[in-house]
């Protein structure tokens, strides 16, 4: 992992967000992009006072969808904080893209509908079906800096980015690619997903007091606040990060993806699904769960969710469930659907780095059949070596990524820069 990218509610960039995560902030507030007064929920975590022309031509803001802004915003973030500015002729075929979104774009869909059924067919865009397709962000990404490497779209609603990151770890085990660019972006607050997701009762229907509607692990849970943005991470081979000589934040040591085959929105109860895929990923990793420090969990605050998620962690982690810390930052960013596991690897990535874990916040009310420590409301210091990071979308299908710090590099340079050097094992 060299390369770290994100917009979201609470900052624009990863600075911006780390330090209000940290804080226990909140930026929850009522709907502003269209008239919410007949939604059973009216907030949302809008990404405000955006600029998408900082990061992208004022004409291709204009021809693409406001999901594919964010992605392509925190592509650009993380590729720079990678140290690439641009892929060479020479490395091009050994760089790929994997962004993945849950819906892609909504606001296209919805406004060339308008103009269908108020001005007819023929003044349907020509750009409207690349525009709403869910691929696109990466197709452009790569357009952007010459990335001729595996590139395609994942969708598997929630756990979609975190699918696309353990896919490209795939790719670059396999050798396929030397480095990707992977992770999710969504803009999902539209009226009609509003519409559909109400109508599930899904949502929260706090909507008195926003900043304290998403309540994850407590007893008062009502359901999930929407959010919106992108997550995205640059991975690469341990071995093209020493040749360039970059920093590295940790290593991406394990993935698993399961499905419960249970049922299209409900999780299974028996948590066999989930509770695979973390053990599998565990295993890809080559840890044992004593050896997990903290856990970034999916903790959407819906009644299910939460409870059937606290069971998939005692099964796995037995005794240990108790003392490892647990945390859902959805309760800060509010649930960015098929960005949801791009936006929380950043937050493990992050932990590992600072030592800081970034806190359940509204959690007042302990649930009694979620009992683990969650982080409550505010941020704790501790040394940890390895993170969990989970999510689970409609469907049934699961998603588990472990990140680790396991190199300890001592490195010797020449005049060319970073030519050699040890590696030693940090975690048995």
């Amino acid at each position: 992992m060299t390369g770290l990218g994100v917009v979201t509610s609470l900052g624009h960039n990863v600075p911006e967000f780390w330090a209000n995560l940290l804080l226990g902030k909140s930026n929850v507030d009522r709907v502003s992009f269209f008239d919410v007064k007949d939604y059973s929920c009216q907030i949302g975590a809008e990404v405000r006072n955006w600029d998408p022309s900082q990061y992208m031509d004022p004409k291709e803001v204009r021809r693409n969808d406001r999901y594919t802004h964010f992605g392509f915003a925190a592509a650009k973030q993380a590729m720079a904080d990678a140290k690439i500015d641009i892929v060479t002729e020479e490395d091009a075929d050994r760089v790929g893209v994997i962004i993945g979104s849950g819906i892609g774009g909504m606001w296209t869909i919805e406004n060339h509908h308008k103009a269908l059924i108020e001005r007819g067919p023929r003044k349907a865009s020509p750009l409207m079906i690349p525009t709403l397709i869910g691929n696109i962000c990466g197709g452009l990404v790569a357009i952007e800096f010459g990335a001729r490497g595996p590139n395609f779209g994942v969708v598997s609603a929630c756990s979609t980015s975190a699918h696309a990151i353990g896919e490209s770890l795939r790719i670059i085990r396999s050798g396929e690619a030397d480095v990707m660019i992977c992770g999710g972006a969504e803009a999902p607050i539209t009226p009609l997903s509003y519409a559909g997701f109400c109508s599930m009762k899904a949502m929260s229907t706090a909507n008195e007091n926003p900043q304290k509607a998403s309540r994850p692990f407590d007893l008062n849970r009502d359901g999930f606040i929407m959010g919106e943005g992108a997550g995205i991470i640059v991975i690469e081979s341990l071995e093209h990060a020493l040749a360039r000589g970059v920093r590295i934040y940790c290593e991406i040591a394990g993935y698993a993806a399961t499905c419960d085959a249970f049922h299209i929105t409900q999780p299974d109860p028996d948590v066999k699904g989930l509770s695979l895929a973390i053990r599998r990923s565990l295993g890809d990793a080559g840890l044992c769960p004593e050896q997990i420090g903290y856990i970034n969990a999916h903790g959407t605050a819906t009644p299910y969710n939460d409870k059937f998620e606290t069971l998939a962690i005692k099964r796995i982690f037995g005794d240990y469930a108790k003392k490892v810390m647990v945390s859902s930052t959805k309760s800060m960013t509010g649930h960015l659907l098929g960005a949801a596991g791009g936006v929380e690897a950043v937050i493990s990535v992050k932990a590992l780095e600072t030592g800081e874990i970034p806190p359940t916040i509204n959690l007042e009310t302990p649930d009694p059949e979620c009992d683990l420590d969650y982080v409550p409301n505010v941020k704790r210091s501790a040394k940890i070596n390895a993170v969990l990071t989970d999510n689970l979308g409609f469907g049934g299908h699961n998603a588990s990524l472990v990140f680790k710090q396991l190199w300890s590099l001592e490195l010797g340079e020449d005049s060319a820069g970073v030519r050699g050097g040890s590696i030693t094992r940090r975690l048995a």
